[in-house]
């Protein structure tokens, strides 16, 4: 399509004639410590508020319309759009918060210096994912700049708490903020990723009886039933060490029988986070006692990140555990009549499956585009988790693009300035190749 090429070469010429804008914008976001409070709690790095100020700033100084809501008090999110057809509308997305900075000592730069070394720009949330947001102002930047008109409506989505769990991106969906496709720029070291597994957080709870640890003879060792005997405990925390094993195996088998061509074997695992027990069920659904082991344990929790597979149904995949439980229970006599409690979906996270086609438009540009200005990139699925995933349960075909770095979720966070302008070059072809030009 002759126009729409036109359109990208003079997007491109737009960006060369301003080459800095992408990593200046990508400093002034690190700059804005955004700590999610979650985390820490301090107001002098809780700043996700400001960060969204200047993105604000920058993007209805291009002709977006904002709205701008708080998902949590004093923790907004903000959709910007330019108005056009849903049917070719697209939303570019990327988080505001970033995790902590850990040991301040570990870090050799300025956590929120956004200093530049060697051809990387330094600070937490340079490549995760402040560089990415950064990207995608620039592209629709150049996309103005050089006079383009495009057919479909052009959304741009910051968003916050996504570091934990994702609850900004879930809001906006819920709030029907939703287009034909989605980018969503987290760091993918310039491949293309359309596939990520799903996840969810479940939590176990298993109950046993309570009793005196100085009787507990009387529950392991074979003893006379006669008239008088004590009552038995059941030692909650043994009941669950039996599930933990049985567990194992059923996670190995889901591992090894089931796969995806775009990740990695054996990603759907079944991985035991947190395990509290003790004695009494308090109404948070923990034990009450936790410190005297002199208590036979009556209750044991354990909170599960639960993968699975792009290509597999969440239905079915609460089915398969649900039955593995009916079945453990079963096998044991006090569990038949005590069978373990399941809760999904734990503190309301849940991550859908995204598993968009390779011959997807918005897949195939992406590909190309990238290819014209960089290293051709390679097709792969995502190992963990993002906001993609929360776009695509409602219907958005999704994919995940952005640039390379390291020392995300460590110190010495950086992203590579040649991968971040390469990342904002592929945006904007991808946004007229797929918005289309008037």
């Amino acid at each position: 399509m002759p126009a729409a090429e036109d359109a990208v070469k003079a997007a491109w010429k737009a960006l060369d004639d301003d080459p800095d804008y992408d990593v200046g914008l990508t400093q002034d976001l690190v700059r804005i410590p955004s700590v999610n409070p979650k985390f820490v709690t301090d107001p002098d790095i809780n700043r996700e508020a400001e960060v969204q100020d200047r993105i604000q700033q920058e993007v209805e100084g291009l002709g977006f319309t904002s709205e701008r809501w708080d998902v949590f008090p004093g923790r907004p999110n903000l959709v910007s759009d330019l108005a056009g057809s849903e049917e070719k509308s697209l939303i570019l997305c990327g988080h505001v918060d970033v995790v902590p900075i850990g040991e301040r000592s570990d870090w050799t730069v300025d956590p929120f210096g956004g200093e530049i070394r060697d051809g990387r720009l330094y600070g937490r949330g340079a490549v995760d994912m402040k560089s990415g947001v950064a990207a995608c102002i620039a592209a629709a930047r150049a996309i103005r700049k050089a006079g383009i008109e495009l057919e479909g409506r052009l959304s741009i989505h910051t968003v916050v708490d996504e570091e934990a769990g994702g609850f900004g991106a879930m809001d906006a969906v819920a709030k029907g903020k939703l287009a034909r496709a989605a980018i969503v720029a987290e760091p993918t070291w310039g491949d293309i990723q359309p596939s990520e597994g799903g996840l969810y957080w479940v939590r176990v709870t298993v109950r046993g009886r309570q009793g005196h640890a100085g009787f507990r003879f009387n529950e392991v060792w074979p003893q006379h039933d006669k008239p008088g005997r004590l009552q038995q405990s059941v030692n909650a925390i043994e009941l669950a060490n039996r599930f933990l094993s049985a567990l194992r195996d059923f996670e190995s088998i889901r591992c090894r029988t089931t796969s995806h061509p775009l990740v990695p074997a054996g990603l759907n695992t079944i991985s035991p986070g947190v395990m509290r027990a003790g004695a009494g069920l308090g109404p948070d659904g923990l034990p009450i006692i936790m410190t005297n082991p002199a208590i036979i344990p009556d209750v044991a929790v354990i909170d599960l990140d639960y993968k699975f597979l792009p290509n597999e149904s969440p239905d079915e995949v609460r089915a398969e555990f649900e039955n593995f439980v009916h079945h453990f229970c079963q096998q044991d006599r006090w569990l038949r009549d005590h069978p373990i409690k399941i809760e999904w979906s734990l503190g309301g996270l849940y991550f859908p499956p995204m598993d968009t086609p390779l011959d997807h438009p918005i897949v195939k540009s992406l590909v190309r585009r990238k290819g014209q200005v960089g290293k051709a990139p390679q097709i792969r699925g995502f190992e963990a988790v993002t906001d993609a995933a929360h776009y695509a349960g409602a219907g958005v075909d999704s994919v995940i693009f952005g640039p390379s770095g390291d020392g995300f979720h460590g110190d010495d966070e950086y992203v590579d300035i040649a991968a971040l302008q390469e990342t904002t070059r592929t945006i904007a072809a991808a946004i007229i190749d797929w918005c289309g030009v008037r």
